[in-house]
């Protein structure tokens, strides 16, 4: 890779290339690609070079492609959440070696065993989309977080007398 510019005191400065490389980037997540196959088609030197790229594209405010993306995400969340619902709302039975499992019902008659698993797996999953997409939309209030103590300064090699 060529030098990157540098600021005069040092810093890298991001050019119109790099911002319009980033910004496509962020259009070929929006469009499904994987990073690694973002980092190959742009020539990023890894995957995570392409997921700093989009996220720079996100936090930067090269806006249209970043709210391109963040609504694919949203929509892709959303039919997620829609899927685990279903497995969430259905009726799950247990199963041993390929046989259902059958237990004496309250009237004496064989029933299927009921199999929670399934549900509460897709109860965690249900949680984990919804933490995911209020993380995307920013739908959680900061956290404030309070901290008590004593700070306490020793100076060494100091004449105070001369600071006066």
């Amino acid at each position: 890779m060529t030098d990157r510019p540098r600021s005069p005191s040092g810093r890298f400065v991001r050019t119109l290339d790099a911002a319009e490389r980033d910004a496509e980037a962020c259009r070929l997540r929006a469009r499904g690609l994987s990073y690694r196959e973002i980092a190959e088609q742009l020539d990023y030197a890894d995957a995570a070079g392409a997921h700093r790229a989009v996220q720079k594209v996100l936090r930067d405010t090269v806006q249209e492609p970043a709210d391109d993306l963040r609504h694919l995400e949203v929509a892709r969340l959303d039919a997620l959440l829609a899927t685990a619902w279903a497995v969430l709302e259905r009726e799950h039975v247990a199963h041993s070696s390929g046989k259902l499992v059958m237990v004496a019902g309250p009237d004496g008659v064989e029933v299927p065993l009921r199999d929670d698993g399934p549900t509460l797996a897709a109860i965690d999953r249900v949680l984990k989309i919804m933490v995911r997409r209020a993380e995307l939309l920013g739908l959680d209030a900061p956290r404030k977080i309070e901290q008590g103590g004593v700070v306490k300064y020793i100076v060494e090699g100091v004449d105070l007398n001369q600071l006066v």
